[in-house]
């Protein structure tokens, strides 16, 4: 069962924001709640960039705590909207979840991701199902399913994917306004997005590749 370490993590966050920044276009077709500003995919992959520009240049040795409080501070930073908010803050419990670890198994990450979810709940003034929240919460529930089976890194991401994609198809179904503009959660495609980058490298050590 491989274990991530800090360089695995950085590769991880590259191609997840690849993955949202190639399609951001059709993140923001999606977009309108909670206004139908069509900017969802644009400022979550302008969220996620801005960590990556901090991350890329690095290649010594590095541990998975410091990549992800590095990835966690310049998010809040460089956070763009509702989407890029709320994704900052889910990186910031994912970072909290990682401290001081050097490498992380399965069960860290899953952990993480729950804390960050947690997290995410509790600063948004009013939590809505059937956005982005859900998609992640439905994700890292999933993901602590799966450690009951087997706790392989590959194992339990596939299965945070699995949660976060049959969550964002269910999104319609919780929110009247998706279900009548016939379209899925914005936020929650772009998260999809990025946990697919992340299960690229991890299974197998690719990173989606994307040009400006």
């Amino acid at each position: 069962s491989i274990l991530i370490n800090g360089n695995n993590l950085i590769n991880a966050i590259i191609s997840g924001s690849n993955n949202i920044c190639k399609n951001k276009n059709a993140v923001d077709k999606l977009n309108i709640f909670p206004v139908p500003d069509g900017d969802t995919g644009t400022n979550m992959s302008m969220t996620i960039k801005s960590a990556v520009k901090e991350i890329e240049e690095i290649s010594e040795d590095i541990s998975v705590s410091q990549v992800s409080s590095i990835v966690a501070s310049h998010l809040l930073r460089g956070a763009r909207g509702n989407s890029g908010v709320i994704l900052s803050v889910l990186f910031k419990g994912f970072a909290q979840g990682l401290a001081n670890l050097e490498i992380a198994t399965g069960k860290d990450l899953v952990h993480a991701l729950s804390l960050g979810v947690n997290l995410a709940y509790k600063t948004v003034m009013n939590p809505t199902e059937g956005t982005i929240l859900t998609v992640a919460r439905v994700a890292a529930e999933t993901g602590e399913k799966a450690l009951e089976v087997n706790d392989d890194v590959v194992f339990v991401w596939e299965e945070i994917c699995r949660g976060a994609s049959e969550a964002l198809i269910k999104t319609p179904e919780m929110l009247p306004v998706l279900k009548r503009a016939g379209v899925v959660d914005a936020g929650g495609k772009g998260l999809c997005l990025i946990f697919e980058g992340m299960l690229s490298v991890f299974k197998e050590d690719t990173i989606i590749e994307y040009e400006e």
